[in-house]
């Protein structure tokens, strides 16, 4: 008798990453793939070169001890401009808030000091053999794109969700509706002066005409009224 098969998993429809987090709250989180972390990466690589560039033709005129304050400087940039930015900047790298990602911890929570330290640390892991070998092969094997150091320091690199913002309505002197609204009415009348913009003038004045009649305003009106008690239900702006 053949025993029943366990059902086959299935492969994710996109990249996103959810994390629940101790109020209880689902936290999606985008990961971020192997090229654009590359030219993130390219780009602070660039940034540094150029620092030390400077530093260095300055030091070069400091004789031998330019060159012992230039090895310090080589050390602390080479390993710390990354921590540095990391965790002063919410896990963003000029590199990497260019590309707009960020570096969080697994959870979701803003990186700290340790888990900085160790996944840059084990950047010398993630080159080996050459070229970024190993944590360019992890990367495209992990499912969420971690190279080793991540792996290690529990991290993530993920897109920064830019903040979402209410389209501007249309100019309108405030006004009170004339008879109160529920909810969905509401909801409603901010909808149709949001999208005004996007749609017609005949397909406006005819959604404003259906609006009119349960809001008891004028049809031939209706446009400018609707948009009045939008603002009213918005409050004063700032």
């Amino acid at each position: 008798m053949l025993e029943p098969t366990a059902p086959r998993r299935k492969a994710p429809l996109d990249t996103r990453h959810q994390v629940e987090t101790p109020e209880g709250i689902d936290l999606p989180l985008r990961p971020a793939g192997l090229m654009v972390r590359a030219v993130a990466f390219a780009i602070d690589l660039g940034i540094r070169g150029l620092i030390l560039g400077v530093l260095f033709i300055a030091l070069a005129f400091l004789g031998k001890l330019g060159m012992g304050l230039g090895s310090l400087l080589l050390f602390a940039i080479s390993w710390w401009y990354m921590v540095l930015f990391e965790v002063l900047r919410q896990g963003r790298s000029p590199g990497k808030q260019w590309m707009g990602l960020r570096v969080v911890h697994d959870d979701g929570t803003p990186i700290g000091w340790s888990a900085s330290l160790l996944r840059n640390l084990l950047r010398f892991v993630d080159l080996l053999p050459f070229g970024y070998f190993l944590g360019a092969l992890s990367c495209l094997q992990h499912p969420t794109f971690k190279r080793l150091g991540d792996i290690a320091a529990g991290t993530l690199v993920v897109y920064s969700e830019r903040p979402l913002s209410r389209p501007q309505l249309p100019d309108a002197e405030p006004r009170r509706c004339p008879v109160p609204l529920t909810l969905s009415e509401q909801r409603a009348v901010l909808g149709f002066a949001e999208r005004q913009a996007e749609l017609s003038p005949a397909r406006v004045n005819e959604l404003a005409a259906l609006l009119a009649q349960p809001l008891h305003i004028s049809a031939p009106k209706a446009v400018a009224e609707i948009n009045g008690i939008a603002h009213g239900l918005l409050g004063p702006t700032p």
